[in-house]
């Protein structure tokens, strides 16, 4: 069958789609990407073949926008925020506001028409789309294909969604509360004679790799995958797998971070100064913007890049910002992770604060604090307990084997393929 993928326009969201798009091609499917043109380099280097569709899209400047960075350091307790906390107060105006960065960032008009004729040209059987990237659903529903998003992190729509209108794919609607999604998408459906449902925001099917131990809302039709990092083409240098001398840790800030100047960048002197007298060999993964005129300590070794799920089996700990990749490898192999989130306003959707929370719950990390109240004397005493204590590296080493157990990419395409032969008998198109 034909498969097309639809990811935003970020590194990142596309490397979390390629171990699910190379099982489809290799159980002999046709796979295709669509996103942004810019994206086009960075596609052609996953050995996939991409379509172009939509505009260019300015991730630089999306990412340094003010409210992307983290304002001045937050004094007093380290708060821990919940992900269970952010739909108690206001859901509507969250509703209100993620509604627009999805529309505003990732769905301009010529994207929807871009991928409206690539379904019809094409006639994909099966659409799996980046959940920013809602247009691909609308493509999905007016082409015919099955519509199923690929999760990167917390389910952003389903938790507010749940919040505001109930739980699940077929919640009922409250009389008269607003719906900027339904607002925005009916009248481009209608125009194709089309109508506006709870899948087109959810997906007939939502694949997942983060971990059950991950709080998400409850009712969504989940398909848990395990988590499998791809880091791109690279070359591995012999240091990166060889076993070190003394205990040894990885700092990463992730790709999209770096590329694009998000604000987390302002902790990498924190890092610095919290493993300086630390007796551990520490790998950070910075390039020289980041560093700046910092003074690198005599225990780092700085390298712009360095693929996670090869170096990582030699690391007793990694300090991260809870993006996808990064747990994807730590979790494969067995490795304590302590998470250090960005602005709270932005992150509590992305899925950091989830990772965190959960793996403080399982024992197997940290939730270190929010970077805008990250100091060197708390992450160190972080990493001194994480190098020192064998119960959180045996529960990492727990988790692990758990994601062992969980259906691969490849199992996942046999349930695809089932949904689109069910979804494609007779009397139910």
């Amino acid at each position: 069958m034909r498969v097309l993928f639809v990811t935003a326009a970020f590194k990142a969201h596309l490397y979390v789609q390629v171990p699910l798009a190379a099982a489809f091609r290799n159980a002999g499917h046709d796979v295709r990407v669509a996103a942004a043109p810019d994206m086009a380099d960075i596609i052609a280097t996953t050995g996939l073949p991409g379509f172009p569709v939509g505009g260019t899209i300015d991730l630089a400047a999306i990412m340094s926008a003010p409210e992307q960075q983290p304002g001045p350091p937050r004094s007093g307790p380290v708060r821990k925020p919940a992900q269970t906390e952010y739909t108690q107060d206001d859901p509507f105006t969250e509703l209100e506001y993620t509604a627009w960065g999805h529309r505003t960032l990732f769905n301009h008009e010529k994207i929807f028409d871009d991928l409206i004729k690539l379904g019809r040209d094409w006639q994909p059987d099966l659409i799996i789309r980046d959940p920013f990237v809602l247009a691909a659903a609308v493509a999905a529903r007016v082409c015919g294909a099955v519509d199923v998003r690929m999760l990167f992190g917390s389910d952003t729509m389903g938790q507010i969604r749940a919040a505001c209108f109930g739980a699940g794919n077929g919640r009922q609607r409250s009389l008269g509360k607003p719906d900027p999604v339904r607002d925005w998408l009916q009248p481009i459906l209608e125009s194709h004679g089309q109508t506006f449902d709870e899948q087109i925001v959810l997906g007939l099917r939502s694949v997942i790799g983060w971990p059950a131990w991950t709080w998400q809302p409850p009712d969504v039709h989940y398909l848990p995958t395990r988590p499998l990092a791809f880091h791109g083409p690279y070359r591995v240098e012999r240091w990166m797998h060889e076993a070190p001398a003394r205990p040894r840790v990885c700092v990463t800030l992730g790709i999209s971070h770096r590329d694009h100047g998000f604000g987390q960048n302002s902790w990498v002197g924190t890092a610095f100064d919290a493993v300086a007298d630390l007796d551990a060999e520490v790998i950070a993964l910075f390039n020289p913007a980041q560093i700046g005129s910092r003074t690198v300590p005599p225990n780092v070794r700085v390298v712009e890049f360095a693929p996670l799920n090869v170096l990582l089996p030699t690391c007793s700990a990694v300090v991260h910002h809870g993006g996808y990749g990064a747990m994807a490898a730590a979790l494969e192999y067995g490795v304590p992770q302590l998470i250090v989130p960005n602005v709270e306003s932005t992150e509590k959707w992305w899925g950091p604060i989830a990772l965190a929370n959960g793996l403080e719950e399982q024992g197997a990390g940290a939730y270190v604090c929010d970077s805008d109240q990250l100091t060197a004397g708390l992450l160190h005493d972080h990493l001194v307990k994480a190098l020192g204590d064998p119960g959180m590296a045996a529960n990492a080493i727990r988790l692990s084997r758990e994601a062992k157990s969980v259906p691969s990419p490849n199992d996942t395409v046999r349930v695809l393929e089932d949904l689109v032969a069910e979804q494609r008998a007779p009397g139910r198109r």
